[in-house]
């Protein structure tokens, strides 16, 4: 009985750790996430869609909601491909910058959501700010964005 009890833990916590499988602290992992939030973002500025491709899952979802004049919520989903060439054809006279202002991590093994607080500039002046939700996955060891929602408004905005 000693002996089966003993082979019954070891199953146990083999299981255990191959179930947990190879996994950086929460703190490194937030880094890499940051970092790719980031990347993601220096694409969009140089307006290079291989750079904002790098960091993103095949099957991406971005969606955006807010208020229109009436107060009236909107929603909407875009086309990934539509989003890079609106991005890629903004001319070049167009001055844009999307100031990242804040960010809250969370990470459960391959599952990581980042909450991006943001203001966004055009051509020199305030135009709304909001928050950038990220879901990301961890793909064999590289995070990638597969979802992002954002907010756009111009109240409550703490412009610097």
């Amino acid at each position: 009985m000693r002996k089966l009890f003993s082979c019954v833990v070891l199953f146990a916590l083999g299981a255990f750790v191959y179930a947990q499988g190879p996994n950086p602290s929460n703190e490194e992992a937030e880094a890499h996430i940051k970092q790719v939030i980031e990347t993601f973002f220096e694409g969009f500025h140089e307006q290079d869609s291989t750079i904002i491709k790098s960091t993103v899952a095949d099957e991406i979802v971005l969606q955006t909601t807010g208020r229109n004049p009436e107060g009236k919520t909107l929603f909407r989903t875009e086309e990934f491909s539509k989003f890079l060439k609106s991005i890629v054809g903004i001319p070049e006279t167009v001055k844009f910058e999307e100031k990242l202002t804040s960010f809250s991590i969370q990470v459960d093994r391959t599952m990581a959501n980042a909450w991006v607080g943001y203001e966004f500039w055009l051509n020199g002046e305030f135009s709304h700010c909001g928050i950038n939700s990220f879901q990301l996955i961890n793909f064999d060891g590289e995070w990638k964005i597969i979802y992002l929602i954002d907010t756009r408004g111009k109240e409550g905005c703490m412009i610097e």
